[in-house]
C-alpha cells in the first residue's frame, strides 16, 4: 500500500508542474509573481489580487484542467477524489518559490 501512496504523490507531483507551464498571455509562473494567484491546500489555485481578470481565467483554466487529472488519478488509483486534491495541494505548497503566495489558516502569506 505505501508503494501506492508514493506512485500517487508521484502522480500528482508531475501533474502539478504539468499544469505549471500552460501557455497563455499571462503565464502561471507571471501570475505567481505578480501576486495575483496562490495554491491552496485544496490543490487548486486561487485569487490573491483580483484586480486582474487574466488572472482570473488562467485561475479557471487551470482549475478546470487540475479537477481532470486528479479525477483521472483518483480513478485509476481506486481512491476518493479529495484526497488526490489534499496531496495534490500539499505538493504544490511544497514546491512553491519563496516569494509567491499561499494561502494558510489565515488567509493568504508569502512563502
Amino acid at each position: 500500500m505505501r508503494s501506492g501512496i508514493w506512485g500517487l504523490a508521484v502522480c500528482i507531483a508531475v501533474m502539478v508542474l504539468a499544469t505549471a507551464s500552460v501557455v497563455s498571455a499571462l503565464s502561471l509562473d507571471e501570475a505567481k509573481a505578480k501576486g495575483l494567484v496562490g495554491e491552496r491546500p485544496t490543490g487548486y489555485l486561487g485569487v490573491v489580487n483580483s484586480s486582474s481578470a487574466e488572472a482570473q481565467t488562467l485561475i479557471t483554466d487551470i482549475n478546470q484542467k487540475r479537477r481532470q487529472a486528479y479525477e483521472d488519478i483518483a480513478k485509476r488509483n481506486r481512491t476518493p477524489v479529495k484526497t488526490v486534491e489534499t496531496l495534490a495541494g500539499e505538493k504544490a505548497i511544497q514546491s512553491t518559490k519563496p516569494g509567491h503566495f499561499i494561502e494558510g489558516p489565515g488567509g493568504w502569506i508569502k512563502k
